[in-house]
């Protein structure tokens, strides 16, 4: 019996090169010296960076985590050298992004400009359609899992390392063959895939990024820090080319939650900064945080503790006062998703109104002066 409806044939979308594309930002435009003067913050935000800086210091001095998880506008606000000079110094210790901050950030590496008009190119049929994004991404995916890293990893070292060294296809039909049970057998049969559908080249493929300043995930490689990625299928551009392989993103996702569940554990008397993700940044924290109470409680012990949460967004945190805990459902402020969520993770919750880049810049300031 065959299911009802039709799938759309994505082998016959059309893509074009990047380069044609109307980038709307440009990483030589954008990028912050983080040895600047940060821009003021709003009166209620200042206090919150600096006790977000106190937390931090005190956080690395008991060797507990510090986490920073951030939507792309952050990146495409440029912050990402001032997130270099903090991962340097040792003041991050994970960092996590949507798939749009994977897209954007290597973008900015290879192209040195990101960002469409979504409106425009949804109408002509264009937007994400280009050609470059999605096949690097895919490609960097696929070879960094026959090495057991997830998303964030394999772009990062694929930035990095300009490129990849990809197997041909008699070497991985002569593993498959070898050892069918391996543990990553499947990551290489969907290497074999690609290959066969002309998605990636059998030998050493070299994509020069030459706008690396301007990428977090490869700051994160270079400076040994976590960096995890956590995509949705069909939710990023990534789903807009014949290369598109739900397999491929799901399993390096796969690894880096767990990646990103590891790190929550080390959180007790830690700092999450939650900085423009108003979905993706709350949802993975939270199934995280139950992850680790589960077997926490299983090993007989205390549950996380101790820990702060900082929420950075542009928006006004619904008029209500979260250090009061929860409001009700008929108050609009329950339905603030980045905001509740937080508030239930135990700890103690700050919320900011204010810019993203801004925020991470000040608190870097007041790191350096104390």
């Amino acid at each position: 019996m065959n299911p009802p409806g039709r799938p759309l044939d994505f082998n016959a979308l059309r893509l074009r090169p990047l380069a044609e594309r109307r980038s709307l930002t440009r990483a030589d435009d954008i990028l912050i010296d983080p040895a600047a003067p940060p821009p003021p913050l709003p009166a209620a935000a200042a206090p919150v960076a600096r006790e977000c800086a106190e937390r931090i210091l005190a956080a690395r001095a008991r060797g507990a985590g510090v986490m920073l998880v951030y939507g792309a506008h952050l990146l495409r606000n440029g912050a990402a050298r001032i997130l270099d000079r903090m991962m340097e110094r040792g003041w991050l210790t994970h960092l996590a992004t949507n798939g749009a901050g994977s897209i954007h950030d290597w973008e900015y590496a290879w192209l040195g400009a990101s960002t469409e008009g979504v409106a425009e190119n949804v109408a002509s049929g264009t937007f994400g359609c280009w050609d470059e994004t999605s096949t690097a991404i895919h490609l960097a995916l696929m070879r960094g899992a026959l090495d057991g890293l997830g998303y964030g990893a394999s772009l990062g070292r694929f930035i990095c390392e300009d490129g990849a060294a990809v197997p041909d296809e008699a070497t991985l039909k002569r593993i498959l063959r070898g050892e069918p049970d391996h543990p990553l057998a499947a990551a290489r049969a969907d290497l074999l895939r690609a290959l066969r559908e002309g998605h990636a080249i059998p030998r050493r493929v070299r994509i020069e990024h030459k706008w690396k300043h301007a990428s977090i995930l490869a700051s994160a490689w270079t400076r040994g820090v976590p960096l995890t990625v956590h995509p949705g299928i069909g939710y990023d551009i990534l789903a807009c080319n014949p290369a598109f392989n739900g397999a491929v993103i799901g399993r390096a996702a796969e690894w880096d939650f767990k990646l990103f569940a590891g790190s929550v554990d080390t959180l007790d008397g830690g700092v999450v900064m939650s900085v423009g993700s108003a979905i993706m940044g709350p949802q993975v924290f939270e199934k995280a945080a139950s992850c680790v109470n589960n077997l926490r409680l299983q090993n007989g012990r205390r549950v996380l503790h101790d820990h702060t949460i900082v929420v950075v967004d542009l928006q006004d945190g619904g008029g209500w006062s979260w250090s009061k805990g929860e409001p009700p459902k008929t108050n609009p402020a329950y339905y603030l998703r980045f905001c509740k969520s937080y508030s239930r993770m135990g700890g103690a919750m700050r919320y900011a109104q204010c810019d993203n880049a801004a925020f991470v810049h000040t608190v870097l300031a007041e790191l350096e002066r104390a």
